[in-house]
């Protein structure tokens, strides 16, 4: 058995043909889906990406692993997805984007040298780096990756092929417009598509693919798009236009919350200008464009699989690290909890014969992105680790076998860094959101403010907080009492597996007697004389 997971950047759930999306068809992804389950009430634990990709890798929650921040360092010694396949003779490769930051101080405290095999690993989150590449390199940030190298080489120069080519555009008179303005959103980018990022990284993972051998693989194939800059090369450029832009899901009513949270969001720059409907009809179709491209080369790559066989014994996983608001609910980016956010595609191939009986179904049941790491464990044959996965293997919902599933889906936010938390002027230890939601209902803790709830049954859009209805009190009080059972779970003791603690339950270490009187007790307690005793 091989894992090749494949993950987007900020690809929202409902942008897929087999998702319901009217105008953008994406043959190939739908295809996966008809061979396998797709997950349609998936969640990320962190709607932002290196924290929603830290819990992916760890297959742990935010509050347990601590990266709750892009930039924010793993800490050293935190047990990763790769860590666990190793030691069962598993490779994990990347190609592509993690958002992993080292924990360099404490690389360097434990003396553990950077350019040592263990020191790789820890600095890429438990991956062997076949090619690490986060999809981001402007002038002064993460410069010369392989793939400036790459276009360097085909003869695209400059100071910076990535923002130059890759990611600008050309006006009539061939002058520069740069991709990070998003009024160029709707010009090509300069680069022929073939030698743009997303077939880039599809030959890599080919490439890895090709030359893996025998040794059980995980690939990690993670495209950067279509995260911004949104723009793309013919000819998806073309294919897309203002008639294919949806209206904006979002409400007069919303735009005048009283919730301090939401409405700093809206007031922020980023979301003012992404909910202007100008920067909508130019970015949309620009970001069709480019999950068209995606699906495209997952075409080519699921061709170049099924020719070498790789179908037969190889699980695919298709999914995101968080979606992108779009201008609905006033907001761009991806910071809170709407579904546009915290939702995310996810559709799992499961070669097996015993996921025959499940191929081509929709899954409701509540998934989370660390579900993935166990998943995979199980998938090689390696054993549970409940003590430190904090999600639930999803092999009985692929197989069909009946299973006591969750009742919530959690996912946690520090926006401790944002332009939000200036205007509302909250101390950084208390910018802080969590999410729980079950199979009608969706509540937003807020610290030190009053909650956000959303019925999904009757409000499936999530215009119409209820968060202080007095006729849904008893709703939110449950779920704030099942976030706080949440949180009294144990999530840092990950260095006693659950059987050690039973073996160590009921007596004390060789030698130690604690609470006996006299001999006989003793031998009542042990059965043996005490001058027995070891």
């Amino acid at each position: 058995m091989n894992v090749l997971w494949i993950m987007c950047d900020q690809l929202r759930w409902d942008y897929l043909s087999c998702a319901g999306h009217k105008t953008l068809h994406t043959p190939h992804i739908d295809a996966l889906a008809a061979r396998g389950v797709r997950f349609d009430r998936a969640y990320v634990q962190s709607p932002f990406c290196g924290p929603s990709r830290m819990s992916s890798y760890t297959g742990r929650y935010c509050r347990s692993h601590g990266s709750t921040w892009n930039g924010f360092p793993l800490r050293i010694g935190e047990p990763t997805l790769g860590d666990h396949l190793r030691k069962i003779g598993v490779r994990p490769a990347l190609v592509g984007k993690t958002h992993m930051v080292a924990d360099t101080e404490g690389m360097a405290w434990l003396g553990i040298d950077p350019d040592s095999p263990i020191g790789i690993t820890r600095a890429e989150c438990g991956f062997e780096p076949w090619e690490r590449d986060d999809g981001l390199h402007p002038r002064g940030y993460d410069p010369d990756p392989d793939y400036d190298t790459y276009l360097r080489n085909l003869g695209y120069g400059g100071d910076n092929p990535w923002e130059d080519w890759a990611n600008s555009a050309e006006d009539e008179e061939g002058n520069l417009q740069n991709g990070w303005l998003l009024k160029n959103s709707n010009r090509p980018a300069r680069i022929p598509e073939e030698h743009s990022e997303t077939p880039y990284l599809t030959n890599r993972a080919m490439a890895f693919m090709e030359a893996a051998g025998e040794q059980p693989w995980l690939c990690h194939l993670s495209f950067i798009k279509p995260h911004w800059p949104y723009i793309v090369p013919e000819p998806y450029a073309s294919m897309y236009g203002p008639d294919d832009v949806p209206p904006a899901i979002r409400s007069n009513a919303e735009r005048e919350t009283d919730h301090p949270v939401f409405r700093a969001y809206q007031d922020s720059r980023i979301c003012t200008t992404m909910s202007r409907e100008d920067v909508r009809q130019a970015v949309i179709p620009a970001y069709m464009g480019l999950v068209k491209q995606i699906d495209d080369h997952m075409g080519r790559l699921f061709a170049w699989m099924e020719d070498r066989g790789l179908m037969e014994n190889t699980m695919i996983v298709f999914t995101s690290d968080h979606g992108d608001y779009l201008g609905d609910h006033w907001m761009g980016e991806k910071d809170l909890f709407h579904d546009q956010s915290v939702r995310v595609p996810l559709i799992v191939y499961d070669p097996r014969p015993q996921a025959d009986a499940t191929r081509g179904t929709v899954s409701r049941d509540l998934v989370e992105m660390i579900d993935l790491a166990p998943t995979f464990l199980n998938a090689f044959g390696g054993d549970p680790l409940p003590h430190i996965l904090e999600g639930r293997d999803l092999t009985p919902l692929l197989h069909g076998e009946p299973v006591q599933w969750r009742d919530y889906a959690i996912s946690e936010f520090d926006y401790a860094t944002r332009e939000a938390r200036q205007i509302i002027g909250n101390h950084e230890r208390d910018a802080r959101l969590i999410m729980i939601c079950d199979k009608r209902w969706k509540y937003v803790h807020a610290e030190g403010f009053r909650p956000m709830l959303f019925d999904l049954e009757t409000d499936p859009q999530e215009l119409d907080d209820l968060g202080e209805s007095p006729g849904h009190a008893d709703v939110r009080a449950r779920l704030e009492g099942a976030i706080f059972a949440w949180s009294r779970q144990h999530h840092t003791r990950i260095t006693m597996p659950n059987e050690r603690v039973e073996r160590m339950t009921g007596g004390e270490p060789p030698g130690i007697l604690i609470g006996v009187w006299d001999e006989a007790q003793f031998q009542d307690v042990f059965g043996k004389p005490f001058d027995q005793r070891p």
